[in-house]
């Protein structure tokens, strides 16, 4: 339609919500659908958050509050980034959002000018581009291969840098793949940064917690110091603390970005919910003693996908270090049509086959920039995750 913005035309809907909307739909038809696109872990909220945030309730806690965070949150994230990432942040660094995108949005929002391009890998969150381009920048794909373990090189993160560019964004552990950097691997990274001194550094931690076989999580500001004060370190409560719904992210960084990023939030959303707020101060002050059991129910679920997945042949699943999704490549299958009559020409056919044909429902690996493969998320039981590894068996087994 004429009157809408031309902005529109550079940006897609989110394709993961896309398929969790078709998903939903089929279901609520009567089909048997077994959802795995969401990004959302099935546990409940800690009863002591639920509690927290009751209590914020009980007290009145429910009225406007600072643009950017209450004092007791901001605190309390100071805090985490001592005890966790053994990094030092002052009240006066820290911005709460609600959610972790919307403390992205702001960032780039706040910095970024017609011209400016950010760096990102790929594969890659599904938003990272549309909102650069919503931001008017310009996305650069630096494409980490399934030779590299979905890993980003220092070569090609060197070969991707130009004089305009002014972001790299980095997720680690990544959704779409669950490939986590180790120190060193970060470290080679953090060395290139250091030779182009006008490149920020946004990283995405908000899979920091879940991780697996002993895999360390380290942030580039904890890894390389000299980046400090051109790092905006973001996280958030979504997935640790199964607190998705409650849309509280923060980030912390250099005083003249975090009030850039409250400028724009003061004009937009103004504060996150009062009571979520609450219940994060509990999430992050409170008992962590939960974390590695759940982690110890997603690596048993990551370990049943791997394997069920890579007993089909055509098919190659990496062991991700984090988070709960998996990433294989279907470049075996490409070419085939399915017991149907689908011709698999690509990812996107592949996962509308599945989803179609079996009441599986995936994402394609072209939403996250890296084809041909598809994007598996675990959070879901494990009856489900067998149930659904079986259908996809049976689906490939069929192709012809």
């Amino acid at each position: 339609m004429s009157f809408l913005s031309a902005t529109l035309s550079r940006v897609k809907p989110s394709p993961t919500i896309a398929v969790t909307t078709m998903a939903a739909e089929l279901k609520a038809a009567g089909r048997d659908v077994i959802g795995l696109g969401a990004g959302e872990p099935d546990f409940d909220t800690p009863e002591n958050i639920k509690a927290a945030a009751a209590a914020a309730i009980a007290a009145g806690r429910t009225k406007y509050t600072p643009v950017d965070g209450i004092p007791e949150l901001k605190k309390a994230i100071c805090a985490k980034f001592a005890r966790d990432n053994g990094l030092s942040y002052e009240p006066a660094q820290v911005s709460v959002g609600t959610g972790g995108k919307q403390i992205l949005y702001n960032a780039l929002m706040a910095t970024l000018n017609p011209g400016d391009e950010v760096v990102i890998p790929a594969p890659y969150w599904v938003s990272y581009p549309d909102m650069v381009l919503l931001a008017g920048g310009t996305p650069v794909i630096a494409t980490a291969t399934l030779e590299d373990d979905f890993k980003l090189t220092p070569q090609a993160l060197e070969a991707a840098i130009t004089p305009r560019t002014k972001w790299f964004i980095f997720n680690s552990p990544s959704n779409p793949t669950g490939a986590g950097y180790s120190r060193d691997e970060l470290k080679a990274l953090t060395d290139v940064l250091l030779r182009h001194p006008h490149v920020w550094v946004m990283t995405d931690d908000m899979y920091e917690h879940l991780a697996y076989d002993g895999f360390e999580f380290c942030t580039p500001a904890q890894v390389e110091p000299a980046l400090y004060d051109r790092t905006l370190t973001c996280n958030g409560v979504s997935k640790a603390y199964a607190m998705t719904g409650w849309r509280i992210g923060y980030a912390a960084g250099p005083v003249a970005l975090i009030a850039a990023m409250r400028k724009i939030q003061s004009q937009s959303t103004s504060n996150p919910c009062s009571i979520s707020q609450w219940a994060a101060v509990e999430a992050l002050n409170g008992p962590q003693d939960f974390l590695p059991a759940n982690n110890e129910v997603f690596r048993r679920r990551r370990d049943l996908v791997v394997e069920m997945l890579n007993a089909i042949d055509g098919m190659t699943c990496p062991v991700p270090e984090g988070a709960f999704y998996v990433y294989p490549s279907i470049a075996g299958l490409i070419g085939k049509t399915s017991a149907a009559g689908t011709v698999i020409a690509d990812d996107e056919a592949f996962a509308k086959a599945l989803l179609e044909e079996t009441g599986v429902a995936v994402v394609f690996g072209a939403a996250f920039g890296l084809s041909p493969n598809f994007r598996v998320s675990y959070a879901t039981s494990d009856d489900n995750l067998r149930e659904a590894c079986a259908r996809i068996q049976t689906f490939c087994a069929g192709l012809h």
